[in-house]
């Protein structure tokens, strides 16, 4: 059932600052229960991370290229119900991802079919078993915690509330495993010098977690390595993923929402413990002015938010921002190619490893989503590869701009070189070739130094030690891809709905 319209609500102002996919399924929810909502968003486009943009004919994603929870019961489809639209068309992923290991031409295909998985991966990875078994009773159990809406991390007594009302004796046996890492496990059943195996997971978790084995936290990537098989599954969108973020501003806007693009937030406004409103300057116009908000729904990165909270910034809040490891940027090509260079039977999405010596990232990594014909990506006989790389954005931001250039092109060639050993890459074949690297990320997202995919799926960052929602400053809310559960488009969905339910839960509790 969607909660009715509070039309007390309906001269409480919440403003949103970002139209990415957080922060437009937190102002579209809240339009629909009865809110006063303003989005403002810095970009030509809605979607943040998730958007789209046209070159030629093509259609490309700019890096989120593939959509979670739009199963029965998923979160895009509950949150899609409330909002009275309709789920866009889309087909499951099978395999998620075809993983191709240094020196190998055959690949490690992760089926939907859950007992297909099991054989593939039983026969790629003999002996681990045990470890697979030990991920799937943890993911069942989580997603059970999961699905009761969980706030995590707790920070007042109502949040505490949901959490203790989500635990059940079917999760309790994830408790012992609260703290281990991937890593801890494989060593636990001896399978840490299985470098198959670990560089497997070492690839598919940076997808999901920005980390490798040793680092990620066991609870998180049961989650991550689970969602794919049914009745859950990956799925891709018909179109583009702009899709999605086009049906959240229909929805906004359906409900009295207001959404304003090329409108920059330069400082969020606090009054003592309280914030007050926020600070916008038209692009276009050059007006500056500040907007007064009961409410402040941020769909930043941690770092943004302290940036334009400035000195009012909680002083414990910022050391641990500025503590946290330095987040991966990526590298992305777009390719507009002819149909000939697509090997028959290519996959959506694959990744590729170069060297095992090498690092996951810098281009000893690529992962590639490759478009179908007829989703709407590309001309007829043609199609569109997109693959990215991480890599450490800390690169792209020193020396001059002979010196960015070189290393752009450098990258340019060198993906070019390696995607061309697996798909037929000529000058006659690519009709059209673009690149992004952190500094496009940062002027066309704004996130800080271009950074992707949130804070990393650590045991301090993930779940009851992640950072929270709910802020330090009173009505002033964190959403997106640095909030529990983490990245992806039904992981920052999910963070914007749990701060919808704590803003009703505030406001309604201030107003009685």
């Amino acid at each position: 059932m969607c909660p009715e319209i509070n039309k007390q609500l309906l001269t409480h102002r919440v403003v949103v600052i970002g139209a990415g996919i957080g922060g437009l399924t937190a102002g579209a929810l809240l339009a629909r229960r009865g809110y006063s909502v303003l989005v403002l968003d810095q970009a030509f486009v809605p979607g943040g991370c998730a958007s789209t943009f046209k070159r030629r004919g093509f259609t490309f994603d700019v890096g989120a290229t593939q959509v979670a929870g739009l199963e029965r019961g998923g979160i895009h489809q509950r949150i899609f119900e409330e909002l009275e639209i309709d789920l866009p068309t889309a087909t499951p992923c099978d395999p998620a991802c075809a993983v191709f290991l240094p020196g190998e031409t055959e690949p490690i295909n992760v089926w939907r079919d859950p007992e297909k998985w099991a054989k593939e991966r039983q026969r790629q990875f003999p002996g681990s078993e045990p470890f697979w078994q030990l991920m799937t009773t943890l993911f069942n159990a989580s997603w059970r915690f999961q699905s009761r809406d969980p706030v995590l991390p707790p920070r007042n007594p109502w949040d505490l509330w949901q959490l203790i009302s989500a635990v059940r004796p079917d999760t309790l046996i994830t408790l012992p495993f609260t703290f281990m890492t991937v890593g801890d496990a494989l060593r636990g059943y001896r399978l840490y010098d299985n470098q198959r195996l670990r560089t497997f997971l070492d690839l598919q978790l940076k997808l999901y977690s920005q980390v490798d084995a040793d680092e990620t936290a066991l609870l998180y990537a049961a989650t991550a390595l689970g969602v794919s098989q049914e009745p859950q599954g990956l799925f891709h969108l018909k179109g583009s993923m702009q899709v999605l973020s086009d049906r959240l501003v229909a929805a906004l806007e359906k409900w009295g929402g207001k959404l304003l693009m090329r409108h920059t937030v330069q400082q969020i406004q606090v009054s003592g413990d309280k914030v007050t409103g926020v600070t916008v300057r038209n692009q276009k116009t050059g007006q500056v002015w500040t907007e007064s908000a009961d409410e402040v729904v941020a769909n930043v990165t941690a770092q943004n938010l302290v940036k334009l909270l400035g000195n009012h910034a909680p002083k414990g809040y910022q050391r641990r921002v500025d503590k946290l490891p330095p987040a991966s940027g990526a590298f992305v090509i777009y390719l507009g190619v002819d149909q000939t260079s697509i090997p028959a039977g290519c996959p959506p999405h694959l990744q590729f490893l170069y060297d095992y010596d090498g690092e996951i990232g810098e281009n000893n990594s690529l992962f590639v989503s490759v478009s179908q014909p007829g989703d709407g990506r590309a001309p007829e006989g043609k199609a569109t590869i997109i693959a990215s790389s991480f890599t450490d954005t800390r690169l792209w931001w020193q020396g001059s701009q002979e010196d960015y250039d070189q290393l752009k092109q450098d990258y340019t060639q060198e993906a070019i070189a390696r995607l061309g050993q697996y798909f037929d890459l000529t000058p006659e074949t690519i009709i059209h070739q673009e690149t992004a690297t952190p500094r496009t990320f940062a002027y066309y997202t704004g996130r800080h130094q271009g950074i992707v995919g949130g804070i990393g799926q650590r045991v301090p960052t993930f779940g009851p030690f992640g950072f929270a929602t709910r802020t330090p400053i009173n009505h002033l809310w964190l959403v997106g891809d640095s909030t529990h559960p983490g990245e992806g488009t039904a992981g920052v969905s999910y963070s914007a709905f749990t701060a919808v339910r704590q803003i009703q839960r505030f406001a309604l509790g201030n107003r009685q």
